[in-house]
């Protein structure tokens, strides 16, 4: 045994032999896993036996921490895909779930100071489809189709710009600044479309409750508000809708954004299956639900047609408090925690899906 041990051996045998002999990246790098590690055990082993000139050693190992980067990185999304893939998934999504969005506003209007309307869900649901059938609870859906479009288009793109020069090398965001960077996404489509689309929304479903309605449609109902109030008058209670949607996609990203990490672990390149991301998703909506319907109800009153009422958003919020109480800034939880769940876990899914199908058609750095 002793003899074994003691034999002679020269240092330039086996891995450093067959560098010397110039084997190729192809040799040393088969396909087969197993011999892709052992071809990489075998040129470390070179390197650290000092087999390599230096020059070469430097460039093995720019080479190798180039590669491991690669490995570990994932692609971050294209701002113009995900401005694609947002717009198509928010006009899917809201087709699918405005009935809840109907409910939810109406039962935000019936206010307490008057004799309330409504006894719950369900009976808005009779009554208005009594008054004007099935059709009347999609009312109201032409001017959030037209803004749902653009809305998660510029929520997904905002919020891919922002967060993608703040991931690290694996791709991955922390959850602090998914955080900020949802605040940002909501705050952008908060000015540019969920203003003047929510404002249009409110004023047409409060509309109908009137006993002689007086928008015959989409374009009237515009035409009307924007010859009697201005442009101004699309733009009421933009202050709640900038506080109630950055809250809104700040919760909902870093809710998603923190689920989604735990998910993969130490594997950025992990796929989730659809049924998890919508279960995510749907956490994510019931979050920002109970973490935002007061500023929700807040928004709704200052957009209908009795906003005339309230000096500001301040003073909204003051005179719910004292003629109705603190639960009023809870009315149509409910309903807005079905559609919201719903909404959130159908766009994310859709979402996800649509931009691998367009990394599949459209090549992006």
């Amino acid at each position: 045994m002793s003899s074994l041990l003691l034999e002679p051996f020269s240092v330039c045998e086996g891995p450093c032999e067959s560098v010397r002999r110039g084997c190729t990246s192809s040799d040393l790098h088969p396909q087969a896993p197993s011999q892709r590690l052992a071809a990489a055990a075998t040129v470390a082993s070179a390197v650290g036996m000092g087999c390599l000139p230096p020059a070469h050693r430097r460039s093995y190992a720019a080479r190798r921490t180039l590669a491991a980067a690669s490995i570990g990185r994932r692609k971050i999304t294209h701002p113009g895909k995900a401005i694609l893939a947002g717009g198509i998934a928010g006009g899917i999504e809201i087709c699918i779930t405005f009935p809840t969005e109907y409910v939810k506003t109406q039962l935000q209007l019936d206010e307490r100071a008057n004799p309330p309307r409504y006894r719950g869900i369900g009976d808005c649901v009779k009554l208005t489809v009594q008054d004007h059938g099935l059709r009347g609870l999609y009312r109201g859906l032409s001017s959030l189709l037209y803004g749902s479009i653009p809305k998660s288009a510029v929520r997904f793109g905002t919020f891919e710009m922002l967060s993608n020069p703040m991931r690290d090398a694996t791709g991955r965001l922390d959850n602090t600044r998914s955080l900020l960077c949802g605040l940002g996404a909501g705050i952008a489509e908060a000015i540019l479309v969920v203003c003047p689309m929510e404002t249009l929304k409110v004023k047409m479903i409060h509309d109908q409750c009137s006993l002689r309605p007086r928008y015959r449609g989409f374009f009237h109902g515009v035409s009307e508000i924007i010859r009697e109030q201005g442009v101004r008058g699309t733009y009421q209670g933009l202050t709640a809708t900038v506080l109630k949607q950055g809250t809104n996609q700040a919760i909902r990203f870093y809710v998603m954004n923190s689920l989604r990490n735990w998910y993969k672990g130490d594997d950025p390149r992990q796929e989730m299956h659809p049924i998890v991301t919508a279960m995510f998703g749907a956490t994510a909506g019931a979050a920002s639900v109970f973490g935002n319907t007061p500023l929700d109800v807040v928004k709704t009153r200052m957009q209908g047609l009795e906003a005339h009422r309230y000096k500001n958003t301040v003073d909204c919020a003051f005179q719910i408090l004292k003629h109705e109480g603190p639960l009023a800034f809870y009315k149509g939880t409910v309903p807005r925690l079905g559609r919201v769940c719903l909404d959130v876990a159908i766009v994310f899914v859709i979402y996800e899906e649509v931009v691998k199908l367009l990394n599949n058609v459209w090549k992006t750095q």
